[in-house]
């Protein structure tokens, strides 16, 4: 696949196969993600990919910790709401996945059902998860792990793979730390959950809209 295809192409996949994807091609993806950009050449990331039994546990102690009422936080504490244009391309994003999938505004009970599948890695085969070190400079660590994620997931469609870039798995450290072993002073950024898509889930259907350039690039200095 052309890269400006496989950009152009790539979507966020919340519903997978069962089928688990070969630790050999995922080995294959992230030693050439690897080469994605790194300022002064840190490399800060550090990957921990789970699959099987323990990804399994992690489900399920994200679950337990939901269903005990703790709220979700992650290692850099609760997030920031989104306000003005932000907030509205995350409603509009919303409205549009809970349109195909059929829940209504005030159905509060599908909703849950469906916010839970985040806490899942959306049921995906596989998680890729995003750590660096606390001494690191969070901006740094942050704009090159972003670039590893891009890399990692444009890779993926040369495997016939999906991929979501997925915040709610990590969102209690402390069960993705009793299952994996990541210790406390690696900071955990991001998963990407990852695996054969099921394309005839409604929620694949989804294409997110993207700003027009004259709304997002200012040029200066071109005649």
């Amino acid at each position: 696949m052309e890269l400006k295809d496989a950009v152009k192409k790539r979507r966020s996949i919340r519903a997978y196969k069962p089928d688990p994807v070969p630790q050999e091609i995922l080995t294959e993806i992230i030693q050439a993600a690897l080469r994605a950009p790194s300022a002064m050449n840190v490399q800060p990331w550090e990957i921990t990919v789970a699959a099987g039994q323990a990804l399994d546990d992690i489900r399920q102690g994200n679950l337990e910790m939901l269903g005990a009422g703790k709220a979700p936080a992650s290692d850099f504490g609760h997030s920031k709401p989104y306000e003005g244009i932000y907030k509205d391309r995350q409603r509009a994003l919303g409205l549009s996945l809970y349109t195909l999938l059929g829940i209504g505004r005030e159905d509060k009970q599908k909703r849950m059902e469906w916010t839970m599948k985040g806490f899942r890695s959306f049921d995906a085969p596989a998680s890729i998860i995003l750590s660096a070190d606390e001494s690191l400079d969070t901006r740094f660590a942050a704009s090159d792990i972003g670039g590893l994620i891009q890399t990692i997931c444009l890779l993926a469609q040369d495997y016939g793979l999906g991929t979501c870039i997925n915040g709610q798995g990590i969102m209690f450290p402390e069960v993705v730390r009793r299952v994996t072993g990541i210790p406390e002073w690696k900071k955990m950024y991001i998963s990407i959950a990852i695996g054969y898509p099921d394309w005839d889930h409604p929620a694949n259907k989804l294409e997110t809209e993207r700003e027009v350039l004259e709304n997002v690039v200012t040029w200066v200095g071109f005649d």
